[in-house]
Order: structure tokens, then sequence, then C-alpha cells
């Protein structure tokens, strides 16, 4: 069984999802791929994941870096779950490119080589954003490439993180990551 409930942030409303495991969705409301995954039988109620969650995003809006991490329950492909434990380790403040990760990649599968555009795929179908922070993730030279959020959301997380956006640019469509 899936569980859903809901949060209002600084930045709109966001719906979240679990199962036993964990958390397996966190979306904002209207995002694209909203909401990717609930497509089997679900019930809106208060778990305490979802507590748990409320108070690090609590933290998270603050300006503040939680000193925790929610469970989560990845659900994906193999390739996605690895891209996605990659962003799990990026550090709050701190902006890592989809090259960067694809290198990271091509070094965990002995060095096969693997294509930005492929992260970027999984990137962009991250079911559980902002605490799987895919907002710290940039194109190359600095671009601020697609949020499935919404370019906008991504430019105030990286600036809640106190990220110099101003370093960055937003690219022309069809730019390469």
């Amino acid at each position: 069984m899936l569980y859903i409930h809901y949060y209002k942030s600084p930045l709109g409303n966001i719906l979240m999802a679990a199962d036993s495991v964990g958390l397996t969705g966190l979306w904002f409301e209207g995002q694209k791929y909203f909401p990717y995954e609930l497509n089997i039988e679900y019930k809106e109620k208060e778990l305490p994941i979802f507590e748990q969650t409320k108070k690090w995003l609590d933290i998270y809006f603050s300006g503040y870096e939680p000193d925790f991490m929610p469970d989560v329950h990845m659900i994906g492909s193999e390739f996605q779950i690895k891209v996605w434990s990659i962003l799990k380790q990026i550090p709050y403040g701190q902006t890592m490119t989809y090259g960067e990760i694809a290198n990271k990649i091509a070094e965990q599968n002995g060095g096969i080589p693997m294509s930005a555009q492929a992260v970027g795929g999984a990137v962009g179908h991250n079911l559980i954003s902002i605490i799987i922070p895919c907002h710290r993730v940039v194109g190359k030279n600095g671009s601020l490439t697609g949020y499935a959020g919404g370019i906008e959301r991504k430019i105030k997380l990286l600036e809640l993180e106190n990220v110099n956006v101003k370093n960055f640019f937003i690219p022309k469509k069809g730019t390469a990551l």
C-alpha cells in the first residue's frame, strides 16, 4: 500500500508518498512527472515518515542544512538508483555537473563511458526531489539546465543553500548538458 500526505512549502504545495520502507516520492504540485509512479492504490494518511519528512523540510526551508535524512525508498532502474545515490552525496550548498556524475558512474562500472544525457534523464526522473537533491546538478560551463519543479524553483533552492546563482546561466533550449 502506498500512502500520501501534503506539505505547504514556501515554493508551493508538495505531495509526499511513502510505503512501508520509506519515502518514495516528493513532488511540487504541478511539476513535470507529477505525481510520477502514483498509478497504484494509495491512501492519504499521516505516518511517522511524513512527520520526519516535514521536520526535515521545515529545517531546510528555514535556510539550514538538516542533520538527518528521512528514510527513503528509491524505486527505479539500477541505473537510476546509481544516479540518485550520487545525488544524495552532493553536499549542501554545492553543485555537480551531469558530466561529473557520468564520470562517477563510469568509475563504478569499471571505466565504461556514460553519457551526460543519460544521467540527465535519470536526474529528471528523480522521484524524491529536494531530499535527493537533483536541484544541485548543473550543466557544463555552469548552465542551470532543467529541473522538473521548474527552473525558478531550482534557482530558489540553490539560493536557499547560499549558492551564488549569479555564477550560472540559463541556457537556450537544446543546449547540451
